[in-house]
This record gives structure tokens, sequence and C-alpha cells, in this order.
């Protein structure tokens, strides 16, 4: 059974989030509080790994502006529901279909019940038969007239099945028996509370399960502890020696498994030594020691992961005839496993996490700040939290909003362009500029013109090489209601198939093009007299040009004067061409091509005023729209 997404609805402030992914990786990013650990845990509430308490209700108050608690209730139900696919066993041993809804829902003042979507009998005795005895099912079908193939309890169920399928509606019924045990199995590991002793613990508790299950200790409850005991003794030495291995200033390090019929695996208490001999309590130890060895565990528990899909396999190949239940999904769950690592580190938990990501039977859900992680898997599988009103939010760029074949074509360009992750959750303002000359001459015309930097004004910065992908970028952008602006030259409109034509602009923006796109060159409609012009070289005065020329780019002999370059604004050629071979062929330091030209003649000027009046209302607007 694998759970493929989950939504929430009355778990603290997930009031009605749907449809989280539960990807090979998932990563839950956003503010703190905005509601990455109460998914995780809403999670394991669905899997039966977490208790729900009174706290864990949702407030039901419907004014945005109350806080919560204050004169509202608690919501009357807390559910969290997910979309599962079932195998082939499943299916048959469930009699339900390859992909079911099951959701573990309570009512106030009620327990959880583990409830599946589909057909529910009218008969509430016929919803869960694996409750009943087979006496029990023979009156049941003696009182309904039916006539089953023999009083066997398989042929007795079958008879009462095909009755009930006939007289059902659809709707939320119970669970059949057994389907808890199928659920995936949640390997949770907190990032941020630093306590080994509790990693530990996580880790071999599923060893421990797994040895319980063993055929050869059944029977022996005599001498099955003290075996069981002995065999996690061997599971930790190999645990102790991978986390010296990679902590070589430990001299030595001891796990002690404590094992109890009464209290099941109690633990696993972990205890160091810095010299021979002096064995202390890990919790003595540094936060940094504390990281280390948890990180040194999270590494072992993903052999062990990678032990158990061996094994799976080669279970699935031998072919003896019997029906094997196939292995049930594992859910790896990291909150914030990057919290006091360093870039060395962090970069391993990376590793660790595709390595995790890769196994068949895997899937790893990742609650992070970290960019590093963020940005390292595709944008769909990327769940941003957000709080409104107290409420959380989520919103999955690439997902769903013109089809997952366009989600994927988007991420490629949004990562062609050099847009992260991170800058697409985050950045408030996003600028598009024609092609790499522009790339290289705004940064520095923005920060002599608004004293900061794009970046620390908010602003994310590409270029868009004529590519009509990033135009679909920028629409999608918008949709998303993010904030973007192009700015082209003038003579974009003018060539051949141009995507900046104003059909192709009305195709993706509508009638609001002009909010987005700015030509440098034309003329402002509201004013009067102005010179229109086709590129951005051409908007910059003559006497700018000489100036700029004469300390980047000096003759052997004389100086530049501006009509130098006023002789170059002839109809009918390019004035970027003209004024870079003037300058090549002048100056022994000449340009060594235009965008050289333009970060040059940028990095050159001294004043605000020495940028055209457009190019500085441009980036006004911008700052404008970034704040």
């Amino acid at each position: 059974m694998h759970l493929k997404s989950f939504s929430i609805s009355g778990f603290r402030s997930l009031t009605d989030v749907a449809d989280i992914p539960v990807s090979r990786p998932t990563i839950l990013a956003g503010h703190n509080d905005g509601g990455k650990s109460a998914v995780l845990d809403a999670l394991a509430f669905l899997l039966g790994k977490r208790s729900l308490s009174d706290d864990d209700r949702s407030y039901s108050g419907t004014d945005t502006e109350q806080e919560p608690g204050e004169g509202a209730g608690r919501m009357p139900s807390t559910s969290v529901t997910g979309v599962f696919l079932l195998d082939e066993w499943e299916q048959g041993a469930f009699d339900l279909p390859a992909v079911v809804r099951a959701r573990r829902w309570a009512a106030l003042e009620a327990s959880p019940l583990l409830q599946v979507w589909g057909p529910v009998p009218d008969d509430e005795r016929l919803a869960d038969l694996s409750r009943h005895l087979v006496p029990a099912l023979k009156a049941l079908v003696a009182e309904l007239g039916l006539a089953p193939l023999s009083q066997r309890r398989a042929d007795l169920e079958a008879a009462l099945r095909q009755y009930a399928a006939g007289h059902s509606a659809e709707g939320w019924g119970p669970a059949p028996g057994g389907f808890d045990k199928r659920m995936p199995a949640f390997l949770p590991f907190d990032g941020k509370a630093a306590r080994p002793d509790d990693q530990i613990k996580t880790a071999l508790s599923g060893r421990f399960q797994h040895h319980m299950a063993d055929p050869e200790l059944k029977g022996r409850l005599g001498a099955i502890e003290l075996d069981i005991q002995e065999r996690l003794r061997i599971d930790a030495k190999s645990l102790c020696e991978h986390i010296q291995d990679r902590c070589p200033d430990l001299a030595e390090v001891f796990v002690e498994p404590e094992v109890s019929f009464t209290q099941g695996f109690r633990g696993a208490p972990l205890r160091i030594a810095r010299a021979a001999g002096e064995p202390v309590g890990l919790e003595r130890s540094g936060l940094g020691s504390n990281r280390r060895v948890s990180l040194a565990i999270w590494e072992w528990n993903n052999e062990l992961l990678i032990e158990e899909e061996i094994t799976a396999a080669a279970e699935d190949s031998a072919d003896d005839g019997e029906p094997v239940a196939p292995p049930v999904q594992t859910i790896v769950v990291y909150d914030e496993p990057d919290t006091h690592l360093d870039y060395g580190h962090q970069r391993r938990i990376m590793n660790l996490i595709r390595e995790q990501s890769a196994l068949p039977h895997v899937s790893v859900m990742v609650a992070t700040h970290s960019m590093n992680l963020i940005d390292g898997v595709d944008i769909s599988d990327v769940v941003h939290l957000k709080l409104e009103n107290h409420r959380t939010m989520v919103e999955r760029l690439g997902a769903g909003v013109v089809g997952p074949a366009i989600d994927i074509h988007l991420g490629k360009i949004a990562v062609a362009v050099g847009l992260r992750n991170t800058v697409l959750l985050h950045e408030r303002c996003f600028l598009a500029v024609e092609g790499d000359t522009e790339q290289r001459a705004f940064p520095v015309l923005f920060r002599l013109c608004e004293g900061m930097s794009l970046q620390a004004a908010g602003i994310a910065l590409w270029a868009c090489f004529n590519n009509e992908g990033a135009l679909h970028l920028a629409r999608y952008l918008v949709e998303w209601d993010r904030t973007v602006m192009l700015v082209v030259d003038a003579d974009s409109r003018n060539v051949s198939k141009s995507i900046f034509k104003e059909a192709k602009l009305t195709q993706f923006f509508g009638t609001s093009a002009d909010r987005y796109v700015k030509f440098l060159g034309e003329p402002d409609h509201a004013a009067e007299g102005q010179e229109r012009y086709n590129e951005l070289e051409e908007i910059f005065t003559d006497p700018v040009w000489a100036k700029v020329a004469n300390k980047a780019w000096p003759k052997e002999e004389g100086e530049w004067s501006a009509s130098d370059f006023t002789a170059l604004r002839a109809p009918g050629k390019k004035f970027s061409e003209q004024v870079k071979e003037l300058l090549q062929v002048g100056s022994p330091q000449g340009p060594g091509g235009k965008p050289d030209m333009m970060y040059t003649l940028a990095a050159t000027l001294d004043t605000p005023d020495d940028v055209p009046l457009q190019l500085r209302s441009v980036f006004s607007e911008l700052r404008t729209l970034a704040g």
C-alpha cells in the first residue's frame, strides 16, 4: 500500500488543506509557525502513529480578524484523508480497487476511526464481516435468504459481499480488517530535537518488530526476550561502529538495548567515550556532537532500508507458488534535518535523502528552511505553507495549472533562466530582460539609481534570450500572483516572429500587457515631444557616452566628444553596433562585445542623473512593486 497524497481538515492551523503529495522527496517549505510540523503530525495521525489531543483540533471561528480561541469552539471533527495505491495482494485480501481513499476521522470527544470511501451496505452488520464468527455469518445468510456454495467461512462471506454490493450506497465505511496493518511505515527523524537517543530508538524499533515476527521465535516466550535483546545488540554494534567511523574523535560508543514484553522496546541509551574506558551519556556532550551522531544514525538507517529493499526483491523473484504480501511503503520524515549542521554535513543530508528517495518502496518528506534542500528538487514537489489569518494555506508552484506536461516544461525553463525554487517562492518581484547585455548592466544601473542591489530589493532578474518559454514563465508567475515586469528594447516589436509583438503579448497577458511589459525607447504616451529610440544603448545621451568613453576607452591621441556619437545616430543603422565598432577601432582598450561595453558603461557612471529618465522610472516602479 502506497500513500500518494493526503488532505487535512480540522487539525491545528490546517483547517482545510488538500492534496499534499508524498513524493520522492516532498519538501515542505515556509515561514516559522507556518504549519510544516503540523503537516507531519497530521500524517502520523493518518498512519496510526500519533494520538489526537484536544489541542490538535482546530478552532471553528469564522471571523478572520478574530484571534484563535476568542469566542470560538473546536471544530466538530478532525480528519486526515489519504489517496492510497493498493497492490494486487491487497486488492484481493480487502476486496478493494487499486486506488482507494482512506481517512482517520475523529469527532469531538470520540476515538478516531479508520474509514474507507466506497460502497457502504445499507445493513450495518455487513460493513465488516471479519468481526463476525461463523455462526453469526450463517445466521445472517439465513436471515437474508442467501444460498452460499457451502457453509465454509469463505463461501459465506462471498455470498454476503455479493448481497451487500447490490444493497449499498457510496460513503465512508469502516476499513476492512487488517487494512491498518498494511498502512505505510512511518519513520520520523526530528532535526530540531537533537536527541540521538530518540533517533536510535526509532531506528531500532523497526528491527525489534522485524525480529518479533521471526517464526523461529514463536512459542518460545521464555527465551524470546533474551534472543531479541541479543539480536538488537548485534544491530546496535553495527550502528556503534558506523557512528565511530563517522565521528573519529569518539574513542568508544556503546548501545545496550533494553527489551521487555510488557513494555515493548523501551529504548537503547547511547553512551560515548572520548577517551577509552570513560563512557558518558550523550546528553553531557555538546550540540554539535549530538547532531553529528544523529546524522550517522540516519545514514545507518538508510543502509537498513536498502537491505530491506534487496531482501524484498529476492523474495519477489522466488517462485514458490505461495502468495506473499509485498512490503509496505516506508515514509521517512525529516523535520528540519539540517538544523545546527555546517554546509558539509548539509550536503551529506542531501545525498542521504536522494539515496532514500531512489528506493522503490520508500518516500521521503522533509520540512526545512534550507535553500539547498528546497532548490534540490522539482518545483512541483515543493509544498509552500504560509499563514493567512491564522490558517495555513498551501501553495504548489508547477502543480495542476495548465497540465503536468507544461508543469515539467515550466520547471525546465525556470532552471534554464536561473530561477531557483527558493527564488520562485520568496522573491517579491521578477524582472525579465532581453539578453545578456541587460542582465549584466541592469544590476549595476539599479544599484546606482536606487542605492541597493536587486537582491536586497527582493527582485529576481532573468534573461529571456529571445526564448518564448520566458513569456510562458512570466504568464505562469502572473497567474500565481507574482509581480512580473519584462523590460525589452523598443525594436523587439519589429523583429520577424517576435515574441513581443502586440498579438503575442495580448495572448499572454490580455489587455493588461502594458502593466507587465516596458519597451525601452518608446515615448511615454502621457508625454509629448519625446524622441523614439530603438534600444537600450540609444537612450543614453551623447555627452554621457563621451564622458564614459574618455574614462574607459581613451583614444591614443585626443579625446572623445559628444559629436562623435551624434554622428552614429543615422536612420537605418543600429546605434549599438556603430558605437561598439567606433570604440574598438578608436581605442586600444576597446570593448570586447556589446555586453562588455554596456557593463563598463554602467560601472563607469557617477550619478543617477547619468542614467536616462525612462530607465530610472522603470527602476523606481520595480522598487515600488517589490515593496
